[in-house]
C-alpha cells in the first residue's frame, strides 16, 4: 500500500503533488478567515469587495478567491450545493490552514410568518436533515454555530441596519422532496414537512449549514452562518430581480462586517476572550 508521510494511503488522502484534490489548493493559498458561499458565481461578488485579490482557483464546482480585505487576510470560497460538498471542503481546507474561522453566506427559505423576503437570518444551529454528518457523529448530537460568530454577524447586522432574525435553522439533503416542496412529476413523501419546522419554531430552511457546524466543531473551530430569505414557504413567494440581488448583497456585508469584526477582536488579545468581547462592546456603546 502506498502511503504518504502522514500515515494515511493514497486512496485516503487522494492529493495532485501538494495540492488537496478538490479544492485544487495547497498551503499557503488560503487565508485563516474564510468565507463559504453556495454559488461560485457569488465569489466574484464577495471578491470585488476585497482591496486586493492575489489568488483566484476554480476546481470543479469550487472556486476561491483569496486577498485582503480592509486589513485582513480573506479567502471566499464556494462549496457547491448540499452537506456532502461542504464536506469534502471541510476536509481539505483543514488539512492546509491552521486555525481558520468559516461564516457561510448563503440562500434560505424562511419557516416563520414574521420572516420577510430579503431579511437577514443568523443561524444558532442547525436541525440536522440529511444524513453526510452522521458519518462524523451519533443522531442526537447538535449542529450548534459557534457563539461568538453569532454575536458578530448580529453586531454587523445592527451596525449596517439590516433587518435580521436569529434562530434555528433545518439542513436539509436536497431542494425538492427533502424540503417538503410540493412537485408536479414526482410523489413526495414528507410535505408537511415545512409546518411540522414552523411549528417547531425553526426559522429557515437550507441545505449546507448543519455539517459546517459539526465539522467545525468537531475541530474546535469557530463557524457560523447568514442567510438571505429568499423564499417564504408560510405563503409560497419567492424574492426575484433586482430585490433577490439586493438581498444577496446585504448578506455579503453583513459576512464581511461579521468576520472582520473577528478578526478586529482576535488582533487585540489581552489573553482573555471575554475581556476582549467586553472592551469591543463598550466601545460600541452598549
Amino acid at each position: 500500500m502506498t502511503q504518504l508521510p502522514d500515515g494515511l494511503s493514497r486512496a485516503d488522502a487522494p492529493r495532485s503533488g501538494a495540492r488537496q484534490y478538490h479544492v485544487g489548493l495547497e498551503r499557503g493559498e488560503l487565508a485563516e478567515h474564510i468565507l463559504l458561499v453556495g454559488d461560485p458565481g457569488r465569489v466574484a461578488k464577495v471578491a470585488g469587495r476585497f482591496d486586493e485579490v492575489s489568488l483566484e482557483r476554480s476546481s470543479r464546482e469550487i472556486t476561491t478567491a483569496t486577498g485582503t480585505y480592509r486589513g485582513m487576510a480573506l479567502s471566499v470560497m464556494s462549496t457547491g450545493m448540499g452537506t456532502d460538498n461542504v464536506e469534502i471542503v471541510l476536509a481539505e481546507v483543514l488539512e492546509i490552514t491552521d486555525r481558520p474561522t468559516f461564516i457561510r453566506v448563503g440562500s434560505s427559505g424562511a419557516l416563520q410568518p414574521d420572516i420577510a423576503l430579503g431579511d437577514l437570518v443568523i443561524s444558532t444551529g442547525a436541525v440536522r436533515l440529511e444524513n453526510t454528518t452522521a458519518f462524523y457523529v451519533r443522531d442526537g448530537y447538535p449542529a450548534i454555530a459557534h457563539r461568538d460568530v453569532v454575536w458578530a454577524l448580529e453586531a454587523a447586522c445592527r451596525d449596517l441596519g439590516f433587518t435580521y432574525h436569529i434562530g434555528l435553522t433545518a439542513t436539509a439533503s436536497g431542494f425538492f422532496a427533502p424540503q417538503g416542496r410540493q412537485m408536479r412529476t414526482l410523489p413526495v413523501r414528507y410535505p408537511e414537512l415545512a409546518e411540522e419546522l414552523r411549528r417547531e419554531r425553526v426559522a429557515n430552511l437550507e441545505m449546507e449549514s448543519s455539517a459546517l457546524f459539526i465539522l467545525a466543531g468537531l475541530a474546535g473551530l469557530r463557524s457560523g452562518t447568514v442567510c438571505a430569505a429568499y423564499a417564504q414557504r408560510t405563503d409560497g413567494t419567492f424574492l426575484e430581480g433586482a430585490a433577490k440581488e439586493a438581498a444577496e448583497a446585504r448578506c455579503i456585508d453583513a459576512g464581511l462586517a461579521g468576520i472582520h469584526l473577528l478578526w478586529t477582536i482576535d488582533q487585540a488579545d489581552t489573553g482573555d476572550a471575554h475581556a476582549r468581547w467586553a472592551s469591543l462592546v463598550g466601545g460600541r456603546g452598549g
